[in-house]
C-alpha cells in the first residue's frame, strides 16, 4: 500500500469562522478542524456616550467592521473562501432598532439614525426596570427575581415612553447577534440564547408571556403577535435561512449559501468555547473576564438563585439549564480604578514605551517584585476595593450599587499604584466568589473556573482568581475562546459536528491549571469578609 493515495474525509479540509462583536471591537477568526486558530482580524467600533447613562453604537458601522474583519481573517489564513463550512456570530446583548427598510433609527437625544443601538451597558432604563420589578410578575422568576436595565424589555419600554415616534416606526427590535444573522441571511429567527437571557422568552415552554408584556406597558408587542421581537425562536447553531445571501456573501467575501449559525451573546460563546473542558460542563463555571464579566453555570435541572439571572433553558448548551451572573464592570472597573491614582500617567507613559496595555504592564511589574504570583496579596497593604462602579449585576441585581475604596494613604508612586491594582484584582475575585457562594447555597455547585476574556489572560490574574475564590482556575489552549465558541456554532450549522455539546468536547483543551495557594487562604478569607462588610455598609450611606 506504500504510495497509495489515502482516503481522506473532505470535511477535514473545511474551516469555520467565528465572529465576536464586543463592546469596543469586531473580531473574526478562522479555525481548522482541530480547533486551531489559523488567523484572526480585528476592527475597532465606536462607542457613543450621551447624557446620563446613555451609551450607543451604530449597526451600520458594526456590519462594515464585521465584513472587513472576516475578509482580512480569511485572507491572512491563506484558505480559499470555498473551504468555509460555516460562520457563527456572537455579540453583546445590545438592542438594535431598525425600520421597515432595514435602515437604522435613532435611539437617543442626538436624533442621529446611525446611533441606533442601545448598548448593553446603557442604564437609561433603570426607572423602567424598577417599575417592572415592582410588579413581581412570575416571568421574573426566570431572571433571578429582578430584571436588569441591561436587558431589552426595559429598554424598549424606555423608547415607548421617551421616543414614541421611534417605537412606533420600529420594524424590528433585535438583539445584536440576531441582527447580524438577519443581515447575513434575511432570516428573522431569534436565538434562544438572546431572547431567553435578555427578553424574558420562556424557552422551556417555548413561548412569550402575553400577560408580562401587557402588565409592563408593551401591549402592542402582544397585539402584533411578537412579530417585532421574534416569532421563530431557534437554538444556537441552527442554520439560518438558506445561508448567506448574495449581497452579504459579496460583502463578507464568502460563497453564497455559506451556512450561518444562529448566534448567541458574547459571554455565552466564551462558555461554549471553554465549559466543555474535562468533559462535563456541569462541573465548570465559565468565567468571561472582559470589560464586564459573566459567569455561566450549566445544570441538568433548573436552579433558582436570587440575584443571579436564569435559570434559562437551552440558552447556552442546548437541552441544559443556564444560570448567568457576573459583574457589570470588571476590566473596566480596573481601568477606572487606576485612573484615580496620581502615578497613573507615569505608568501609562511606561506602558506606551513597552507597547503594552497599562494593566499588563502593572501585572508584569508585580511579578518582578515577588517570587510567585500568590505573594501579590502581600502588596495590598490594607487596601480594599468593592469595584461596583456600574452597580452589582449579581448576586444582588442592584444597579444603584457603587464602588468603595478603603485604606488609601498619601503615597503617589508606582509601588502604591501596584498595591491599588492588586487590591482591585482581588476585589474582582471576591465578587466572583460571592456569586459562586450564592449559587452553591441554592444547589448549583461547581468545581472549576474556566477563564476566558482579554482581561483574564495574564497568569498573575489567573492565579489571584484561584486564590481569592478558593477554586482551581483553568485556561484553555484556544487563544480566543469566545471566537472558538462562535466557530463551534458554525461547525454545527455546517454539519461538521452532530451537536454543540460534541463541539465543546472536541475543540476545547486545557492549557494550564492554577490551584489556590493554601498559604494565603486565611488572608483571603479575611479580606473577603471585609469586602462584604464594605459592600453592605455602602448600601446604607446617606447623602
Amino acid at each position: 500500500m506504500n504510495g497509495a493515495p489515502q482516503n481522506k474525509n473532505p470535511a477535514d479540509d473545511r474551516v469555520i469562522i467565528g465572529v465576536d462583536v464586543g463592546t469596543g471591537s469586531a473580531r473574526a477568526g478562522v479555525f481548522d478542524q482541530s480547533g486551531t486558530l489559523l488567523a484572526a482580524a480585528k476592527r475597532d467600533i465606536t462607542l457613543f456616550r450621551g447624557t446620563g447613562h446613555a451609551v450607543e453604537q451604530s449597526s451600520r458601522e458594526i456590519w462594515h467592521a464585521v465584513c472587513s474583519a472576516v475578509r482580512e481573517a480569511v485572507d491572512r489564513s491563506g484558505i480559499a473562501a470555498e473551504r468555509v463550512a460555516g460562520i457563527g456570530f456572537d455579540a453583546t446583548c445590545s438592542l438594535v432598532v431598525i425600520d421597515a427598510n432595514g435602515d437604522p433609527l435613532a435611539v437617543g437625544e442626538t436624533d442621529d439614525p446611525e446611533r441606533n443601538i442601545m448598548v448593553w451597558m446603557d442604564h437609561r432604563a433603570t426607572e423602567q426596570a424598577e417599575r417592572i420589578n415592582a410588579l413581581n410578575h412570575p416571568v421574573l422568576k426566570y431572571v433571578g427575581g429582578k430584571i436588569s436595565p441591561e436587558m431589552e424589555t426595559p429598554k424598549i419600554l424606555w423608547l415607548k415612553e421617551n421616543r414614541r415616534e421611534i417605537y412606533d416606526k420600529a420594524w424590528q427590535f433585535f438583539d445584536l447577534a440576531d441582527f447580524l444573522t438577519w443581515r447575513c441571511t434575511g432570516d428573522l429567527a431569534r436565538s434562544t440564547c438572546t431572547v431567553t437571557c435578555k427578553w424574558t422568552y420562556l424557552a422551556h415552554e417555548k413561548r412569550w408571556d402575553d400577560d408580562y408584556f401587557r402588565q409592563i406597558g408593551l401591549s402592542e408587542i402582544v397585539d402584533e403577535q411578537f412579530i417585532r421581537i421574534g416569532q421563530r425562536i431557534v437554538e444556537p447553531g441552527t442554520c439560518c435561512g438558506e445561508g448567506l445571501t448574495q449581497q452579504a456573501a459579496s460583502q463578507l467575501g464568502l460563497p453564497v449559501g455559506t451556512p450561518v449559525a444562529a448566534g448567541m451573546i458574547d459571554a455565552h460563546a466564551g462558555g461554549i468555547g471553554t465549559a466543555g473542558i474535562k468533559g462535563n460542563a456541569t462541573n465548570n463555571l465559565a468565567y468571561v473576564f472582559g470589560t464586564s464579566s459573566c459567569t455561566m453555570t450549566t445544570t441538568e435541572q433548573p436552579v433558582f438563585i436570587p440575584g443571579v439571572w436564569g435559570p434559562y433553558f437551552s440558552a447556552m448548551v442546548p437541552g441544559m439549564w443556564l444560570n448567568e451572573g457576573g459583574q457589570s464592570a470588571a476590566g473596566a472597573a480596573i481601568d477606572q480604578l487606576l485612573l484615580f491614582h496620581p502615578a497613573a500617567r507615569e505608568a501609562e507613559i511606561l506602558a506606551e514605551q513597552h507597547s503594552l496595555p497599562l494593566p499588563v504592564l502593572l501585572a508584569n511589574l508585580v511579578l518582578e517584585k515577588i517570587t510567585k504570583a500568590s505573594e501579590a496579596v502581600e502588596l495590598t497593604h490594607g487596601l480594599h476595593v468593592v469595584p461596583e462602579f456600574l452597580g452589582n449585576r449579581a448576586p444582588f441585581a442592584d444597579p444603584h450599587a457603587r464602588a468603595v475604596i478603603a485604606g488609601l494613604g498619601m503615597e503617589n508612586n508606582i509601588d502604591s499604584l501596584l498595591s491599588l491594582y492588586i487590591a482591585g484584582i482581588c476585589s474582582i475575585g471576591y465578587g466572583l466568589r460571592q456569586i459562586i457562594d450564592a449559587q452553591a447555597q441554592a444547589g448549583a455547585v461547581i468545581e472549576n473556573i474556566v477563564v476566558s476574556g482579554g482581561a483574564g489572560q495574564h497568569p498573575l490574574i489567573r492565579q489571584l482568581l484561584a486564590d481569592t475564590t478558593g477554586r482551581p482556575v483553568i485556561s484553555t489552549k484556544a487563544p480566543e475562546p469566545v471566537l472558538l465558541g462562535s466557530a463551534i456554532l458554525a461547525a454545527y450549522a455546517g454539519k461538521l459536528i452532530s451537536s454543540v455539546a460534541e463541539g465543546m468536547a472536541r475543540y476545547s483543551a486545557i492549557e494550564n491549571e492554577y490551584w489556590p495557594e493554601m498559604k494565603y487562604s486565611d488572608r483571603h478569607l479575611r479580606r473577603y469578609a471585609t469586602f462584604k462588610r464594605l459592600q453592605e455598609n455602602a448600601r446604607h450611606l446617606d447623602g
